[in-house]
């Protein structure tokens, strides 16, 4: 598959799930992405790209790490279970930042990071699917109404080439997103020009520990490349690298992944059901906290 047809098939599949909110048919034929068969039951949620069979997206979003408050705050619509992490608990936001969200879905981190930068700071949400920016979109009235406060926008473009000014940007943040770009290097080159000089990347995303066997690549690149395009954590930190960014602080978290095979995400038991016997899914994937900065005369 080239990179545009990629990139199109996770278009159509997220364009599906902004559609229905994150409630969505396995295997359907309408773009999901998931894996298994059978209809969601709505009152359900989804995990990374997926539907997720006995646990709710707020449930999920508590479990990494997001406040009730947080949760309050946040029009419902924009949370859609699609987090494999929380890149504003490691920003450090402050107030008077402007902040990039990459791949902002239904807005939820950008509508949780604006409270924290306040009026005086701003957050920029970019989507490359014209539904999920149109369903973000739509929840700025409510998260104006209840914060008081308008310093949150969404633009359409794709991360790899990003509708954003040069050393414009104070904070860079992601959720589960990186993962799904058909070319990560020009991601990373993409972050390095759009932050200011001392600004920094507090990114949440899925890699691996070691590569996936062959076969579960193959069964996961028809699946929009949920985990099949996550790079390796030594990959990560060499795209960083490379592409400028310094004090690289890398911290993989299992538990994301471990839980959602408890959970009986029915991406996960496929791939388990794939792995060497006496495998688990997080000997293979987790959850990526990256941490970095631009240097100051970079």
């Amino acid at each position: 598959m080239s990179n545009d047809d990629l990139r199109d098939k996770v278009r159509e599949g997220y364009s599906t799930i902004a559609k229905k909110g994150v409630f969505t048919t396995l295997n359907d034929s309408s773009g999901s992405c998931c894996a298994g068969g059978g209809p969601v039951p709505r009152s359900l949620g989804g995990g990374g790209c997926c539907a997720m069979a006995t646990l709710d997206v707020e449930q999920l979003a508590k479990h990494i790490g997001y406040t009730q408050e947080e949760l309050e705050a946040s029009p419902e619509a924009a949370n859609m279970g699609l987090s494999c992490g929380n890149p504003t608990a490691i920003a450090s936001l402050k107030p008077g930042e402007v902040v990039l969200d990459l791949g902002a879905g239904g807005g939820f981190d950008v509508f949780i990071a604006g409270p924290k930068v306040g009026a005086s700071g701003r957050v920029i949400g970019v989507d490359m699917t014209p539904d999920m920016v149109s369903k973000a979109r739509k929840s700025i009235r409510l998260y104006a109404e209840r914060s008081g406060l308008d310093n949150v926008e969404f633009r359409l473009g794709e991360i790899e080439h990003l509708p954003v000014a040069d050393a414009s940007v104070d904070v860079v943040i992601s959720n589960c997103v990186l993962n799904l770009s058909p070319d990560k290097p020009q991601v990373w080159r993409e972050i390095a020009r759009v932050l200011k000089p001392g600004g920094r990347v507090a990114i949440s995303d899925l890699a691996l520990l070691q590569p996936l066997p062959a076969n579960i690549v193959e069964m996961v690149e028809a699946l929009i490349g949920c985990v099949a395009g996550a790079a390796l954590v030594s990959e990560t930190e060499l795209m960083a690298k490379d592409a400028g960014l310094a004090d690289l602080q890398l911290e993989a978290s299992p538990g994301y992944i471990d839980a959602m095979t408890r959970w009986e995400d029915p991406l996960y038991q496929q791939i388990v059901s794939a792995l060497p016997p006496g495998s688990k899914a997080s000997d293979y994937i987790t959850s990526l906290s990256v941490r970095a900065k631009k240097p100051a005369g970079f």
